[in-house]
């Protein structure tokens, strides 16, 4: 586990309490103020985060399977004693299932203030106690929080403009695993994208986006230190995972360490067919 590191804070952000969950008038009041939500999360007596998209469900579903269960898969299947950081963390869905999973400390960053609000409404509809998780309002790509075992950086290093400076912050970290999940450039070399954002909200710093290629990814996992490999999608169910079927999307597993092979299921770093011939339907997709 690591050792000193970011402490949960008790200052106005928040209030104290004992972790005794949300229920009954003031869940539904203080629910009412966010009418849709990016992921579906059972808050409890049959209350659920409003998800209008109901192909995000699913798509919430097979992604947890894909990279969520590969992490444990690393950490025999679970999380307890470590201290998770997550960066771009949004309505805490990712920070809950590392708790759920047994981590000892879940932090969550994101820079928008909303996003902070839904996950510390998430937190204590379900009574997690709060000594185990913190979030704060923040620019990942400059957080200095402190020594945290694990980092997630899930959907966010195609959305900063500062890739490498995201990189060294999840290098001061120290941590022993990160799990990546990224839109990519399909350029085979190394190579850093200049993109717009679909939303305008979507920025933080500039209207622009720096989206990776997988070679680049690895290519920056390696200059911090850290073994990088992509995990192969393991998709049950494709409905809302067209990017991943089309190779836009990829998620990675860093390790301080070099992982065994065949731990993993990894995709090959070349294939000599091109995404639109081994998946027809992708391309097919794709022109929708």
């Amino acid at each position: 586990m690591a050792g000193a590191g970011h402490e949960p804070s008790s200052t106005g952000a928040r209030p104290e309490g004992t972790g005794a969950p949300l229920h009954g008038e003031e869940l539904t009041r203080r629910l009412a103020r966010f009418p849709d939500w990016m992921y579906e999360i059972e808050l409890g007596e049959g209350v659920r985060t409003p998800v209008s998209n109901r192909t995000l469900v699913n798509r919430q579903r097979e992604r947890r399977r894909y990279f969520f269960d590969a992490l444990l898969r690393l950490t025999g299947g679970s999380l307890a004693g470590r201290r998770v950081l997550d960066l771009g963390c949004g309505a805490g869905y990712w920070s809950l299932a590392a708790v759920e999973a047994g981590a000892e400390l879940v932090l969550g960053i994101d820079a928008k203030p909303n996003y902070i609000e839904q996950a510390r409404l998430v937190f204590e509809a379900k009574g997690v106690e709060q000594r185990r998780f913190d979030f704060e309002v923040a620019n990942a790509v400059d957080a200095a929080p402190g020594r945290f075992d694990v980092v997630l950086c899930l959907g966010l290093l195609s959305f900063v403009t500062r890739p490498l400076d995201l990189f060294a912050a999840i290098a001061r970290a120290e941590p022993q695993l990160v799990v990546i999940d990224t839109e990519l450039s399909r350029e085979r070399l190394a190579v850093l994208e200049l993109a717009r954002p679909y939303r305008a909200s979507d920025h933080v710093e500039h209207p622009f986006l720096m989206v990776p290629s997988a070679a680049a990814v690895a290519e920056m996992s390696a200059h911090f230190g850290l073994h990088c490999v992509a995990l192969a999608p393991d998709i049950a169910d494709w409905t809302g995972m067209g990017d991943y079927r089309r190779k836009r999307r990829l998620a990675f597993i860093c390790s301080r360490e070099e992982i065994p092979p065949g731990v993993l299921a990894t995709e090959p770093a070349h294939r000599l067919l091109p995404w639109w011939l081994r998946d027809p339907r992708a391309l097919l997709e794709a022109r929708l």
